[in-house]
C-alpha cells in the first residue's frame, strides 16, 4: 500500500529544546494516523514540518510522494491544514472565507464560489454563509476552518487538535466529518490528546512523548501491551477487603491494588467475562457483598499513563513546541495562507 506520508529520522531543535527526536512515521493512503501525546510533545512540530512551515534540522520526509524539502511548493497544492485554532477571518462571512481560500489556490473566480457553496452545504454552515465568521459559534468555526482546508480537495489532510475547546456535541459532529473524509479517500494525519479521538478515527496510532515515538501500534495493541483485562471490585463492607483481595490474587496470580477508602479492589486478569464469573462465585462462596463489580479493558489513557509515567492530558513543561502552538488565530491564517 502506497504511503502518502513518510518521515524518517526528523529531528527538531529549539536551542537546547529537542521538540523531535528521530521521529519515524508512515500513513498509507486512505488511512487515519493518530499522533497522540501531551502539550509539548512534539506533535504540533511534526505538523508543522509536513506542511512545509518549518525545515527539520535532520531527517528527510515525504508528502504525497513529494520531498518536502526539495518540493515544498507542490506539497503546499497537494495538503490540506486545519490547525489549532480555528484560522477564519471574523470580518468576512463564511462564503467569503471560503472564497478566499479558492482565490489563493488560483482556482479562479466562478469555481472558487461554486466550491465555497457546495463546502458550506456539506458542513451545515449554508444559512449561517452571509454572516461574519465572528457570530459563528465555536464548533461553527471549527466545521468552517476544516472547510478552508478541504477547497483544493487535498490528497493529504492535516489536523491538529481539531477538536479541542468543543463542546462534546460538536467534537461527535467533527468526528463524523472526519469519518466520511475517510470513507471518501481521504488521508488524514490527526494530533490528539483525546484517548476517545484516538481510539474512535485512527486506523493506527503513535505515542510520542517529548519528541520520541514510545508506542506503536492499533488502539487493542496498544492496550495488550500493558496488560489486558482487569476486574474492579468495590466490595460493601470494609471487613470483608482480605477476604476479596485473597479471591482476586488467586485468579489473578498477580498484584491486587486496594483503595480501603473506597472499598475498590483492582487486578489484572486472563479469560475474560469466565474469570469474571469465577470471582462472582468465590464472593458468594465467602459471604461477600459485593456493591459493584466490572471487567474493564485498559483505556488509551491507561496505556499513556504506563508508558510515561504521567497522564495524556497532563502538561509537561512548556517546550518551545507549546509556544509553536500557542499562536492566535490571525497568526494560524498567516500561516495557512503560506501553505496555500
Amino acid at each position: 500500500m502506497t504511503n502518502m506520508i513518510q518521515t524518517t529520522g526528523l529531528v527538531k531543535r529549539y536551542g537546547e529544546v529537542v521538540a523531535l527526536d528521530h521521529l519515524d512515521l508512515e500513513v498509507p493512503k486512505g488511512s487515519v494516523l493518530g499522533l497522540l501525546g501531551p502539550n509539548g510533545a512534539g506533535k504540533t512540530t511534526a505538523v508543522r514540518i509536513l506542511t512545509t512551515l518549518l525545515v527539520p534540522d535532520e531527517g528527510s520526509a515525504e508528502v504525497a510522494g513529494l520531498d518536502i524539502r526539495k518540493e515544498p511548493d507542490k506539497v503546499r497544492e497537494r495538503i490540506g491544514l486545519s490547525g489549532q485554532n480555528a484560522a477564519v477571518d471574523e470580518y468576512l462571512t463564511g462564503y467569503e472565507n471560503l472564497d478566499m481560500v479558492g482565490r489563493l489556490y488560483h482556482a479562479g473566480k466562478k469555481k472558487s464560489q461554486a466550491r465555497a457553496r457546495e463546502l458550506l452545504e456539506r458542513f451545515d454552515l449554508l444559512e449561517a454563509g452571509d454572516r461574519p465568521a465572528k457570530t459563528y459559534s465555536g464548533g461553527m468555526r471549527r466545521r468552517l476552518d476544516l472547510a478552508a482546508a478541504l477547497v483544493a480537495e487535498p490528497d493529504v489532510l492535516f489536523l491538529d487538535e481539531p477538536t479541542t475547546g468543543l463542546d462534546p456535541r460538536s467534537r461527535s459532529q467533527m468526528w463524523e466529518t472526519i469519518q466520511e473524509l475517510v470513507r471518501g479517500g481521504s488521508t488524514v494525519l490527526l494530533t490528539t490528546q483525546y484517548m476517545e479521538e484516538a481510539e474512535r478515527l485512527a486506523n493506527d496510532i503513535v505515542v510520542i512523548d517529548r519528541g520520541r515515538m514510545i508506542a506503536h501500534g492499533t488502539s487493542d495493541e496498544l492496550k495488550v501491551e500493558i496488560g489486558g483485562e482487569r476486574i474492579e471490585l468495590i466490595l460493601a463492607n470494609s471487613a470483608d477487603i482480605p477476604a476479596g483481595r485473597s479471591i482476586l490474587a488467586e485468579l489473578s496470580g498477580g498484584d491486587v491494588q486496594v483503595d480501603e477508602h473506597t472499598r475498590n479492589l483492582t487486578a489484572g486478569v486472563t479469560g475474560g467475562a469466565e474469570a469474571l464469573r469465577q470471582v462472582l462465585q468465590r464472593l458468594a462462596e465467602k459471604d461477600v457483598a459485593v456493591a459493584d463489580i466490572g471487567l474493564r479493558r485498559p483505556t488509551l489513557d491507561d496505556v499513556f499513563l504506563t508508558l510515561t509515567g504521567h497522564g495524556a492530558e497532563e502538561a509537561t513543561e512548556t517546550s518551545e513546541d507549546d509556544k509553536e502552538g500557542s499562536g492566535s488565530g490571525r497568526d494560524e491564517i498567516r500561516e495557512k495562507e503560506a501553505v496555500r
